[in-house]
């Protein structure tokens, strides 16, 4: 039977390909001072060896060229002439494991790390094996054989590492977390993991002592100083922590962390008017870093709302940082997020929003919610104002010509609005939006279909349904104006009918529909949509009332097409000549 081998293989390096080629079952050279049992397997002939040799290195040229099948059989073969060939079972696990599933892989990487038990590439995917089917005892064996291998290998200590804490065997974790600080040198990132450790398993001395050796042998990072304090605080001793922040302040008057941490004392210390003040002085302070503000401002807040405490002092801390100099605009956009939090009033959202766009004018976030603020009052002035600035700054947004042309239909600027949707279109790209850009040239067909420019609209429908093709406005407006001409109404019909499936209480989509279907003739259906249309329809469309009366006209009920005329009349139907035609003949003209 062939086998069909999946183009995934093709990505496959040649490197993992040829990781312990040309072994005939001797073991690697081993790392100096160290001893590895060897394994005595039988010996091949000398022939045998060629030929495995010359099938082997034709298996890896067959796979380089994408002949998957040849190379799987050529790598069988290989196994019948050397059962001991650990690079064949290792090349072969990529192939099994796709024929076969993962535990015929597994079983191939098994028996090559069996056989040249000291190459690291076997040992690895033997460890990545064991963790993926959750044996974490014997992945932390073959993590642990790697690293006497490769002693050298951080990144397989770090992962032994996880495998202790997953295992919870604390003290092993320590140990490979020494072995790592001997082999890197002690570090921040280091000691706080053994401290992590140790307070686990509760040993808060040796924790302690972790942090404040790292402490000594750096004296003059203050830093350490404060982080050795922040424990003290956290256990406490507030008093111990209070003297070295103190001490540290008098070194580094501008320590940050010095100083938030302060903050945090003062808090503990029941002296609240003292960590209120400090932490103003930080919050207003051009010497604190924006991080540093963006963190206390969030915990301020955070604060507030745990203590339902009144956010009127919130708003006003804001206030004040507002009035210095910003960096950036990230507590100008905290504030305007706090304030739509709080349900505050549109008008002092929108005020601090313009702060925003003050201190980044291309924040695009910013710009697009105060257009949609804008937008909802309805002051399309200000909402084209606001667009043109922002494409100044992001030509390549699409949602700004969106807004900017939408607000020029608004004002029944069709001209302008068409010049800025065919800017936006030029702005289209494989990542747009396809939504928006459905959109784009759903409203573009809308437009020059308005102007009398047919076969432009139509182009740009198609173009509309190409990226989106369940656009149910755009379906609905092509399939009428297809109606209108009385031209591909089959095709009219598809569309239509599939925003009626979409909508079926839609009194736009099922009056399309039955207009359709009146025009191809088929009145009695469409008098069950068109009776449908007119039931959904609450705002009495002159429209679907006056297609409610020709339909009804045409199925024999006069009457009731002369009282949905005179409706059509009521409600302001443009035609209103050729309705009183159709009232005064009591039958259905079309002009």
């Amino acid at each position: 039977m062939k086998r069909q081998i999946l183009y995934v293989l093709a990505c496959m390096a040649v490197t993992v390909i040829m990781v312990g080629c040309g072994s005939k079952g001797v073991v690697a050279a081993q790392p100096e001072g160290r001893s590895v049992p060897v394994m005595h397997l039988p010996a091949i002939s000398h022939n045998d060896s060629l030929r495995f040799k010359m099938y082997y290195y034709e298996a890896v040229k067959q796979q380089i060229s994408g002949n998957y099948d040849a190379a799987y059989d050529l790598l069988e073969h290989c196994i019948g002439i050397n059962p001991n060939a650990a690079e064949a079972y290792f090349m072969l696990s990529f192939y099994d494991g796709i024929l076969k599933g993962d535990s015929a892989a597994f079983a191939d990487v098994k028996k090559a790390s069996e056989l040249n038990p000291t190459n690291n590439a076997y040992l690895e995917r033997i460890g990545v094996g064991y963790v993926s089917m959750g044996n974490l005892d014997e992945a932390v064996k073959a993590y642990e054989k790697l690293s006497r291998n490769s002693p050298e290998r951080s990144d397989v200590l770090d992962f032994l590492a996880q495998l202790y804490s997953r295992q919870k065997d604390y003290d092993k974790m320590l140990d490979v977390l020494n072995r790592m600080e001997a082999l890197e040198g002690a570090s921040e990132d280091l000691t706080l993991a053994k401290m992590r450790v140790y307070s686990l398993q509760g040993k808060k001395e040796e924790e302690y002592n972790e942090l404040k050796n790292m402490s000594e042998k750096h004296p003059n990072d203050m830093n350490y100083r404060v982080m050795l304090g922040n424990w003290l605080l956290q256990n406490g001793k507030p008093d111990e922590a209070g003297k070295l922040y103190l001490e540290v302040l008098q070194a580094e008057p501008e320590n940050i962390m010095a100083r938030m941490s302060m903050i945090d004392y003062y808090r503990t210390s029941g002296q609240a008017m003292r960590a209120d003040s400090l932490q103003e002085v930080m919050l207003v302070s051009p010497k604190t870093p924006v991080d540093g503000k963006m963190a206390l401002m969030r915990q301020v807040v955070a604060d507030n709302e745990k203590n339902g405490a009144d956010s009127t002092l919130v708003i006003d801390l804001f206030k004040k940082i507002l009035k210095e100099p910003q960096e950036t605009s990230d507590m100008a956009q905290l504030y305007a997020a706090y304030l739509t939090l709080k349900k505050m009033p549109q008008d002092s959202i929108s005020k601090v929003l313009e702060t925003v766009l003050a201190i980044s004018p291309d924040n695009v976030a910013a710009r697009l919610q105060l257009i949609q603020a804008e937008w909802n009052k309805q002051d399309f002035d200000r909402v084209i104002e606001l667009s043109n600035q922002a494409l100044d700054y992001s030509p390549d947004e699409l949602a700004f010509y969106y807004f900017l042309g939408f607000a020029y239909i608004q004002k029944d600027d069709d001209d302008s609005a068409l010049k800025v949707l065919r800017r936006g279109v030029s702005q289209i790209n494989d990542q747009s939006n396809p939504s928006l850009v459905s959109d784009f040239y759903a409203i573009m067909g809308d437009i020059l279909h308005d102007k009398g420019d047919d076969k432009g609209a139509y182009a740009a429908y198609d173009s509309c349904l190409q990226w989106k093709d369940d656009n149910y406005g755009c379906l609905n407006n092509y399939a009428y104006y297809l109606s209108v001409e009385n031209k591909d109404l089959d095709k009219a019909a598809q569309m239509s009918y599939r925003t009626v499936q979409a909508e079926p209480d839609n009194s736009t989509f099922l009056d399309t529909y039955a207009w359709i279907l009146f025009m191809q003739k088929k009145y009695a259906e469409a008098l069950q949509y068109i009776d449908m249309a007119v039931k959904n329809d609450t705002t009495k469309s002159a429209v679907i009332i006056e297609h409610a009366g020709d339909i009804h006209a045409v199925n024999g009920d006069i009457d009731g097409a002369v009282k949905y005329w005179n409706e059509a009349l009521k409600a302001g139907a443009e035609n209103e000549t050729v309705l009183r035609r159709k009232i005064k003949l009591r039958k259905y003209v079309e002009k």
